[in-house]
């Protein structure tokens, strides 16, 4: 049965501090836990005024710290900004303290811009060109095989699970030839989702991790109890993707009414365009929304991202989201 997980990007909204958002993933994830979401994940982003999760492995501890059950990890780590060895005792560490239920995901993109590689050390042209060696090098740092003539402490023999995470066919075609789970971002990139989710299953090969192919598709949602409210509450994201596609990105604004209908034809076409993987709208809205994304894709898992600019719209659209979800399984 597919299963629904969430996506937190640690959103900074107008008017506070990072250390606002951060101090948020805790109760966030507990509520999510207590509404039977199965994972939660952060993503790693760098350099941004408008998202707090720099340093993804220790926002995944804040995570792990007020939950007991539900997966925690990263969607994802952008790999080719940190070392493998590196990743690998973070993440160690991690199953150390939440053994059997972290996640290690990882992306090819720098989470970030030229800037802020440069300030990171790091060569990403070339990083990103190793990213399919590097993968296996994490892996064995965890597996042990092959041997790297080294030792990740912590880190080698951690139940860490690992996942391709792309926007593209390559994170497809790489998750199939190594046999791993596979998540796609759909929620901000959703033309290639059907060719990579087709690629995948196709080129799938058994690995000692996995048998079978395992695959993940995010979307957007928004929900409360009017389909006018769901809509007020989404405009803030919406605005977010504008100012990012404009070259103005910043923290997460205030809604306001109308949003959609304020643009220019071509900014809300864009916007149309970018939110196709999206549900906005009451319970049963959304409700529809994840059953028609469901049987279009036929994926394991949906990972919702779900973000509002005053936390307790937050908190019921979490809410109302999992009840839509639930309200799914009779009909499997």
């Amino acid at each position: 049965m597919t299963k629904l997980s969430f996506l937190d990007l640690v959103n900074v909204a107008e008017g506070e501090s990072p250390a606002d958002a951060i101090r948020r993933v805790g109760s966030l994830a507990a509520h999510a836990e207590a509404l039977g979401y199965h994972r939660y994940w952060i993503a790693e982003h760098h350099g941004m005024a408008g998202v707090a999760a720099a340093a993804t492995s220790l926002i995944i501890a804040e995570a792990g710290r007020t939950t007991s059950r539900m997966r925690i990890g990263s969607g994802g780590i952008m790999l080719p900004n940190h070392s493998p060895l590196l990743i690998a005792e973070q993440f160690g560490t991690l199953d150390a303290l939440f053994p059997g239920r972290v996640d290690l995901g990882l992306g090819r993109a720098p989470g970030s811009d030229g800037k802020v590689a440069r300030a990171l050390r790091r060569d990403f042209m070339r990083e990103a060109e190793e990213f399919p060696r590097n993968v296996i090098e994490l892996r064995a740092h965890f597996t042990g095989e092959p041997d790297l003539g080294l030792l990740a402490v912590p880190g080698r023999g951690a139940a860490v699970e690992m996942w391709i995470l792309g926007s593209s066919l390559f994170g497809a075609q790489l998750a199939a030839a190594l046999g791993m789970p596979y998540a796609f971002a759909s929620h901000f990139a959703p033309d290639l989702l059907d060719e990579a989710l087709m690629i995948y299953r196709r080129d799938f090969k058994p690995s000692a991790q996995l048998r079978a192919p395992y695959a993940a598709a995010a979307m957007t949602a928004v929900a409360a109890d009017t389909a006018a409210e769901a809509e007020y509450i989404a405009s803030s994201t919406m605005q977010n993707f504008v100012a990012l596609r404009t070259g103005n990105p910043g923290k997460l604004p205030p809604p306001v009414e109308n949003y959609v209908q304020s643009l220019p034809p071509a900014l809300s076409g864009m916007l149309g365009h970018v939110l196709q993987c999206s549900t906005i709208g009451t319970q049963d809205d959304v409700a529809r929304g994840l059953r028609n994304f469901i049987a279009r894709t036929q994926v394991d898992e949906v990972i919702v991202h779900s973000a509002a600019f005053d936390p307790a719209a937050r908190m019921r659209s979490i809410e109302l989201i999992a009840r839509a979800f639930a309200g799914l399984e009779p009909e499997g």
